[in-house]
């Protein structure tokens, strides 16, 4: 058998292991090739010949009837088992998968994923899951990747070495290990039962000279060679095989670093990649480019920092007994002669050099779902290529092409696959208009597409698919508002009625205040869309007029009983339904929304007058109270005059202090810059602080911190300066200091310049009227 069958047993992603493989496959000139893989890859091995195929790939397999049950199994330039497809690839020989294939994996266990590095589980005995490390401790080394490194990695084979020597000796190790007690799990013993009856088969083919290339923990196994019958009994506990479905997709060196996920599990795959590719000494060119990439970011590093580096590494590894200056020694030397001891600068060396993200290709012609094709499509089109380095994307939806990378995102997102995500402009821009995303293609929403394909054969098709489906199983009113905004945005036009007839009947059964609250907010999102997406809001403004309204009748009785937490979520969803009822009155003016701000200003007031009465269960807190007066204020819809009794009143010695300290937080927050306008406010806190008795200031002081933190800096500080300038007593109401009496024909002068640059109406009104400039939620004066 040894004379017809050479096993070449390899580390997965090694370097060293890929040059040997390439050395042992051109001194055996092997008539067939078999590769530990699955089998159901076989069909497009192929492709991997093609110039288009630029590693790091992946074989994607996942179960035809269920794609979220997938597997990769990725390779790199570096390889051994990519090396030898490549190899059978160009001089025509036979390429065969002999592994397990991954449809018994699927049917087993629900998931698989692609073995990286042919380890064994843990058994009973609780031996090292890795057998490199179990080699590395009987060799006197603690560091099995160290170790590994000097053993093989760094191994060029000379011309006139035997090139199946280094495979000998693996092979003498792995036997030995494996004897002493490191034996297969029950899943690696079918697997290698598979695998003996695949080297039967390409025996029987009429196959002379075999190469197979597999994990070196399996040559014993496979050297072994028991009987048929043995074998047999093995496989005949495999559940039955899922039909399966293989494809290439590209991979990135940084989900090789990863050693959970679709990872491998490498933790340099940029440095391998570089001893891979460098014939001679690895060491200067790697730093060099280390130099490169230093310089680029406003390091002064220069040439004899190379030089001095190159020195510094050899010399560390002299002194460390290794035969070669390996990883640790070159990122030792760099950071200090490049980095000058500094870690942050030498994190940006590990990241962009020593992992990488290099980010591989594969040809059109590699098996793909529609789905899959149309968004290849789309991303030509539109110029949006997908790269594994973030990047913000800022969009101008008045631009046509802009606006359609703004759709695919939002469809994308829609279906499962994150490829952006909505992120802060840098541009300083309010306007609807603008969108910034930040983009970062990951190798897995290869698996995301084809789950998200049963939807449709088409980005749009099945982003409304999705959607629908998602709408009818929607339980929560909320869920379904920011479903109706995500369609709005992603341009579904189709799928908007199917999902609002959904919204209209569970709003119409919903009686959960809060959550029709939660609701509103993103439905008057969405309705601002209309402007520059062109969209067909009118049905959308019905049902959230009608939402409004059933908030502003039942919101008081909703406030009523709530504890510390609940009444803290009830007055988020004041300011967010303050905030949209006044953007659905004033875009809404005359549809059924009109009048809806009076009638909101209503219910706070109703809200503002209950005080409690018999304990907290059958009161509203204060802090529910205290910023529907705020909100009031704000709106101009209540006077500081007012204001100021209802906190007198607050402060008086007959309510508490807890409801006390509730009701200044609801009222200041959102802007502390009234108490600096209206002294009497401040000079009514400062007395009721002053008077609160000791053994309750120690409750109220945490509530009364967490409220002015939240105040401006500024506004603390005047604050403060002013309480400790003197007594704010009931003298201080009148303004500090001499004011200038307003001259108001100067202020009208004024006026209509601030008028357009707020977007108000100009020139109504007479003289010393001054236009109402609405303010947002919770805003400070302006």
């Amino acid at each position: 058998m040894s004379a017809e069958v050479t096993l070449l047993g390899v580390r997965h992603h090694g370097p060293g292991s890929a040059r040997s493989v390439a050395a042992a496959l051109e001194q055996l000139r092997p008539d067939a090739v078999l590769v530990e893989g699955p089998p159901e890859a076989d069909p497009v091995l192929g492709l991997a010949a093609e110039k288009d195929m630029v590693p790091p790939v992946a074989l994607l397999a996942h179960a035809a009837d269920d794609p979220a049950r997938a597997a990769f199994w990725p390779y790199a330039e570096f390889s051994p088992e990519w090396v030898a497809i490549r190899y059978a690839g160009e001089v025509g020989v036979p390429l065969r998968f002999i592994d397990l294939p991954a449809g018994y994996a699927f049917a087993d266990t629900g998931d698989e994923e692609g073995d990286e590095g042919g380890d064994q589980d843990e058994d009973d005995a609780g031996l090292p899951r890795d057998p490199i490390a179990r080699l590395a401790e009987a060799a006197g080394h603690d560091d099995p990747e160290r170790w590994w490194e000097d053993v093989v990695e760094h191994r060029r084979p000379g011309d006139d070495e035997d090139a199946l020597a280094p495979f000998a000796a693996v092979a003498e190790a792995m036997t030995a290990l494996r004897e002493d007690g490191g034996g297969a799990g029950r899943r690696d013993e079918r697997r290698e039962a598979y695998m003996r009856q695949q080297i039967r088969a390409a025996r029987r083919a009429g196959h002379r000279r075999i190469a197979v290339v597999c994990g070196a923990f399996h040559v014993p196994a496979l050297a072994a060679m028991p009987t048929v019958a043995h074998d047999r009994a093995l496989l005949a506990e495999l559940p039955k095989k899922v039909r399966t479905e293989v494809t290439w997709v590209p991979w990135t060196h940084r989900r090789l670093s990863q050693l959970t996920g679709y990872g491998a599990g490498i933790v340099s795959p940029g440095w391998y990649h570089h001893l891979y590719r460098t014939d001679g000494d690895p060491l200067p060119g790697w730093l060099t480019r280390a130099a490169d990439l230093l310089r680029s970011e406003d390091h002064p590093v220069s040439s004899a920092h190379v030089i001095e580096a190159v020195r510094l590494a050899r010399t560390l590894a002299v002194l460390r007994g290794r035969p070669l200056a390996g990883l640790t020694e070159t990122l030792d030397a760099v950071r200090a002669v490049m980095c000058d001891g500094s870690d942050v600068a030498l994190a940006l060396v590990q990241d962009r050099l020593v992992i990488g993200d290099a980010l591989g290709e594969v040809p059109d012609a590699a098996p793909a779902v529609p789905l899959q094709r149309d968004l290849t499509r789309i991303q030509r089109t539109l110029r949006l290529k997908p790269e594994p380095t973030p990047r913000d994307l800022d969009l101008d939806l008045r631009k046509e092409t802009d606006a359609a990378r703004s759709r695919l995102l939002h469809r994308l997102r829609l279906l499962g696959v994150d490829w952006g995500v909505p992120a802060r402009s840098s541009v300083a821009s309010t306007g609807t208009f603008r969108e910034s995303w930040r983009l970062c293609w990951q190798p897995e929403f290869a698996v995301r597409i084809a789950e998200a394909a049963q939807w449709g054969t088409t980005v749009e098709r099945a982003a409304v698919g999705k959607a629908v489906g998602t709408a009818r199983s929607a339980v929560e009113l909320a869920e379904l508002t920011g479903l109706v905004e995500t369609c709005l945005v992603a341009g579904l036009a189709e799928a908007l009625p199917a999902v609002m007839r959904v919204l209209a009947d569970c709003a119409a059964l919903d009686t959960d205040v809060a959550h029709l609250a939660g609701a509103l907010p993103a439905l008057v999102r969405a309705l601002r869309y209309g402007d520059v997406r062109g969209t067909d809001d009118g049905a959308l403004g019905d049902v959230a007029a009608g939402l409004a309204d059933r908030i502003c009748v039942g919101m008081p009785p909703a406030c009523t009983g709530l504890d510390a937490a609940g009444a803290a979520a009830m007055r988020g969803h004041l300011d967010e339904v303050h905030g949209a009822i006044g953007l659905l009155d004033q875009d809404r003016a005359d549809g059924p929304a009109t009048g809806l701000a009076d009638r909101w200003a209503a219910a706070l007031r109703a809200l503002a007058r209950r005080e409690p009465s018999g304990g907290p269960a059958t009161g509203v807190p204060g802090l529910l109270r205290g910023r529907a007066v705020r909100l009031l204020l704000d709106d101009g819809r209540l006077d500081s005059a007012e204001a100021g009794r209802r906190l007198g009143l607050v402060l008086s010695a007959a309510n508490s202090p807890a409801d006390a300290a509730g009701w200044i937080e609801g009222f200041l927050t959102g802007g502390g810059a009234l108490l600096l306008h209206d002294p009497r406010l401040l000079g009514l806190l400062d007395g009721w602080l002053t008077g609160v008795p000791a053994e309750v200031f120690t409750d109220v002081l945490p509530l009364l911190r967490r409220t002015f933190a939240t105040l401006e800096a500024g506004v603390r500080h005047t604050v403060g300066s002013r309480v400790a300038a003197g007594p704010l007593g009931p003298g201080s109401a009148e303004p500090v200091g001499d004011v200038a009496e307003l001259d108001r024909a100067r202020a009208d002068a004024a006026l209509p310049v601030v008028a357009l640059l707020l977007g108000l109406p100009t020139g109504a009104g007479e003289p010393g009227e001054h236009p109402r400039i609405p303010r947002q939620a919770g805003g400070r004066d302006t």
